[in-house]
């Protein structure tokens, strides 16, 4: 049987049709060059720049050093080591381990399983526990408040175990989740084998681990300052006072803590706040009682003087507008996950900044707070923070979104229009 020519032309636009509806849009599309993504999100690859990552060494410490066995600084808001001495020598912590014990119990608080006013019932290992205390006495029901107060103010080692008792059920019970909140959050060197940090065999730390632990406890629970910087405490009719002396000296201290045992000597955790900056300064192994408070004020005094916190990306600073293919509105902005500081010597302000990678185009449907890119800081040419950049809202695919599926439409519209054409001519001939 002979083809006609109408019949040749309809099987020639329906194949053309068929394949514009099986083509993907990018197909027909002039991204950039590809490369493998890294993610199995609808972005087109990163265009990406190629730059070296480097910690940053810390400041210019010249001679700087301090009469303890082991010292460092480290600003709170970004994480840099701004000063190291030492930070990995590995002493027993005395009652920094506290820092850790009140940790956990404000994670509780948290979540819901403790109260501020809920009772606490001493047990008689709580009470006869030696070293510094509250002075709670044996069968008594003290508030969870009171005795959070007894351990951040008195360092109280009776609260410390009344406390871990009432979570735990015992004290062991409570060593083995301090241990555990140890490594989760990174502490690398340390380990726990009580609650309030009286001398124990193969109980260590070390000064990185415990800024490490201070910063993340002050991120996690900044409430829990208002009962480190708190001067003095009453209970049973006692009055003891706070032996972080730094709090009284109107520097900006308001924590953390202080600690000593026979075998590792004098330390303090100091933090203070200036002017939108944080730092802390851990001091651990003076030889006497009043070098700790010199010493850490001297370490602040220098993090303050010779470094600034910079915001180099803000929480609400728009990137892009990226093209969106197959949705309904055509572009997207990405915002930061997160805000971006960064730690540099005084006068060196502008040599930060900041490269964002974004995507030549993101294909529909896109969610909100999906990552699509990411801005890189960098000092001096050299990366040290990398920042997600998230869709800012969510984007539904459009069904008539790429002139692929448009030119299918229209094919088929011909396509039906040549057939009828063409079946009302064959008709007439037989006619």
């Amino acid at each position: 049987m002979k083809i006609s020519f109408f019949q040749k032309l309809s099987i020639w636009i329906l194949f053309l049709s068929i394949l514009l509806i099986l083509t993907p849009a990018e197909t027909f599309s002039k991204p950039s060059k590809p490369s493998k993504p890294k993610s199995s999100l609808s972005a087109h690859p990163l265009k990406k720049k190629p730059i070296t990552q480097e910690k940053e060494s810390p400041g210019q410490q010249g001679a700087l050093q301090f009469n303890a066995r082991s010292a460092l600084l480290m600003d709170a808001l970004t994480g840099e080591i701004l000063f190291e001495q030492n930070p990995n020598e590995k002493i027993p912590p005395a009652s920094f381990v506290k820092i850790l014990t009140l940790y956990l119990v404000f994670d509780a608080i948290k979540g819901g399983q403790l109260k501020m006013d809920e009772l606490v019932t001493v047990s008689e290992k709580a009470w006869r526990t030696q070293g510094s205390k509250m002075f709670i006495e044996v069968g008594a029901r003290v508030k969870v408040e009171d005795l959070i107060k007894g351990v951040a103010v008195a360092s109280g080692n009776d609260a410390c175990i009344a406390l871990a008792e009432h979570l735990a059920g015992s004290e062991e019970v409570f060593v083995s989740k301090m241990n555990e909140k140890a490594r989760l959050i990174g502490m690398k060197d340390s380990y726990f084998h009580n609650s309030h940090g009286l001398p124990a065999e193969g109980q260590v730390t070390t000064a990185r681990d415990m800024a490490i632990l201070a910063k993340r406890y002050m991120e996690d629970h900044p409430e829990a300052l208002t009962f480190h910087s708190t001067t003095e405490f009453e209970y049973n009719g006692i009055r003891q006072g706070n032996r972080n002396t730094l709090l009284q000296k109107n520097i900006g201290v308001d924590g953390l803590k202080t600690g000593h045992i026979e075998e590792s000597g004098y330390h303090l955790l100091a933090t203070a706040r200036r002017d939108g900056q944080r730092m802390i300064a851990v001091i651990m192994g003076c030889e006497r009682v009043s070098q700790r408070a010199q010493e850490a004020q001297k370490l602040l005094e220098y993090g303050f003087k010779n470094f600034s916190t910079l915001v180099a990306i803000k929480k609400d600073q728009p990137f892009g507008p990226i093209k969106v293919k197959r949705g309904k509105i055509k572009q997207l902005i990405l915002l930061p996950q997160e805000e971006g500081r960064v730690t540099v010597m005084k006068g060196k302000e502008n040599s930060v900044a900041i490269v964002p990678e974004l995507p030549s185009y993101v294909v529909a449907p896109v969610q909100k707070g999906q990552i699509l890119g990411k801005a890189l800081i960098q000092k001096d040419g050299r990366e040290v923070k990398r920042i997600n950049l998230l869709a800012s809202s969510d984007i539904e695919k459009s069904l008539l979104s790429s002139w692929p599926v448009l030119g299918a439409i229209g094919g088929g519209a011909i396509l039906i229009l040549v057939v009828g054409f063409w079946w009302f001519r064959r008709t007439r001939r037989k006619v």
